[in-house]
């Protein structure tokens, strides 16, 4: 599900597809168009993601220090920081932000720009997500892609039943900072699990040390029922 505000004017960045867009046609301002590259995750994390938007650069004519200049800002999860990065970079009018992966950077772009094209890849509907007003007319300066994860949560917790099929309790993981990913999950997985004959528990962690204290209450979790 592709939503676009003019496809042929947008460079779609995801997975090696890429549709041109003139970028130099925005590069008024400075001597290179600017591309802000914003993620959640680290550079770590992110670098099969980097080196698939590279390559789709590279496959419209836009090399990397060449002709177009790529910044990249890693939120690491600090989603709080998404006001002052955005604001900064509507400032400085760049010449497309780029919000791949992140449901909070795509809404924070939107909510900052109303003129600057903001490219989302997104892994709930965008029209639920209030980024375009439809999939058939999107409006606005919005375009990118949904990776269907909320659909697809019901056959992963179908997969994992399969391969331990007796279990009766599976617990969920999701981070509250990452509001609507975390609120789409948690009302998938129920509706799911049932049809499962499945049990869920929900665990909210945001940083790597509220991950470890989640594990552990799992662990304890598991001894006291004599798993």
């Amino acid at each position: 599900m592709i939503a676009a505000m003019k496809r042929r004017e947008f460079i779609t960045l995801l997975g090696g597809g890429a549709a041109a867009w003139p970028l130099a046609a925005r590069a008024q301002q400075s001597v290179m168009p600017v591309i802000a590259f914003v993620t959640g995750a680290s550079p770590e994390v992110s670098a099969r993601r980097v080196a698939a938007f590279s390559k789709a650069l590279n496959e419209t004519g836009y090399v990397e220090g060449q002709n177009v200049t790529v910044e990249y800002h890693w939120l690491d999860g600090r989603y709080d920081r998404l006001p002052s990065l955005m604001a900064d970079l509507v400032h400085r009018r760049v010449s497309v932000i780029a919000t791949l992966g992140s449901n909070p950077a795509a809404l924070a772009a939107i909510a900052a720009t109303t003129t600057i094209p903001v490219v989302f890849g997104v892994g709930d509907n965008p029209v639920k997500l209030g980024l375009v007003a439809s999939l058939a007319r999107p409006g606005g300066n919005v375009t990118g892609v949904n990776f269907f994860v909320a659909e697809l949560t019901a056959k992963r917790l179908g997969l994992l039943h399969d391969l331990v099929p007796k279990a009766v309790r599976i617990a969920v993981l999701v981070n509250p900072a990452h509001a609507s990913t975390a609120e789409a999950t948690l009302q998938e997985i129920p509706e799911a699990a049932r049809s499962l004959g499945l049990e869920i528990q929900a665990l909210n962690a945001s940083t790597s040390r509220e991950i470890e204290v989640a594990f552990a209450s799992l662990l304890r979790d598991t001894n006291s029922l004599g798993y």
